[in-house]
């Protein structure tokens, strides 16, 4: 059996223990391609409500939770823990990227289904995981690269995370997703067309295969390995008919 169908057995089975059960069920974290799968049984599932939560907006990496507060008459939180983790001597640390912490943590032991995003910001990571796997992280993770760092829990991630989005102003002939995206990440036609023929294109965590698709405001595009942006929009028209848009470019960090 192929992992998707897998994946998609375990949907299923998380949706239904929820439904007849009248508690709530979670997957592990999921990333982009994951989520399709999730996606293509979104009618299959409509009897189970559900909510996607990574953590903070910012997160690519998400869990699904079955179930809701009106169906089961009460509200159960996603078990999903954030650790800060600091180096002990900043003057004297290692310039820390997302794969140094992805890095430090993975050597841990630990599956991926159980670890979100890691964010970086001033030399910090912000780790997203299983609230079970939080104070194995805290103990065990005392090294990053060549750095030894201290592990707390947050609630608190900082905005220059969270708010870091830069808007940026382009002009396309359409609001077709293939020009958008080619004048967001500086592509040919032939290198948009390779994203979506490699399934590399994500409308709202959505595999989009319609490089034709029209655009809408609000809709958030990723294209993997080169970043996400939020599509805000027509602003006007050019004196030569071109359409002005705009776009939030989501700022840089890491997803695994």
């Amino acid at each position: 059996m192929e992992t998707n169908e897998l994946l998609k057995k375990r949907f299923r089975e998380l949706a239904r223990k929820s439904y007849e059960n009248n508690h709530y069920t979670f997957t592990g974290f999921l990333g982009m391609a994951d989520m399709a799968c999730f996606y293509e049984l979104e009618r299959e599932l409509a009897f189970a409500s559900y909510k996607v939560w990574g953590g903070s907006e910012m997160c690519e990496r998400v869990m699904v939770r079955f179930g809701n507060e009106e169906e089961l008459g009460f509200e159960e939180g996603f078990p999903i823990a954030c650790i800060m983790v600091r180096p002990l001597a900043a003057k004297f640390a290692d310039t820390l990227t997302h794969r140094d912490f992805l890095g430090a943590v993975v050597s841990l032991g630990i599956e991926r289904s159980t670890l979100g995003d890691i964010l970086v910001v001033d030399n910090k990571g912000y780790i997203f995981c299983l609230e079970s796997m939080a104070d194995f992280i805290i103990e065990n993770l005392t090294r990053v690269r060549h750095t030894s760092v201290l592990c707390r829990r947050t609630k608190e991630i900082p905005e220059t995370v969270c708010g870091d989005r830069q808007e940026i102003r382009i002009q396309v002939s359409s609001e077709r997703i293939d020009g958008v995206l080619a004048k967001a990440f500086g592509l040919s036609r032939s290198e948009v067309s390779s994203l979506f023929g490699q399934k590399k294109v994500f409308v709202d965590g959505r595999i989009c295969e319609n490089s034709s698709r029209t655009l809408k405001g609000g809709e958030k595009v990723s294209a993997r390995g080169f970043g996400k942006f939020e599509y805000m929009g027509q602003q006007n028209l050019s004196k030569k008919g071109k359409i002005n848009a705009v776009i939030l470019m989501y700022g840089k960090k890491g997803g695994i």
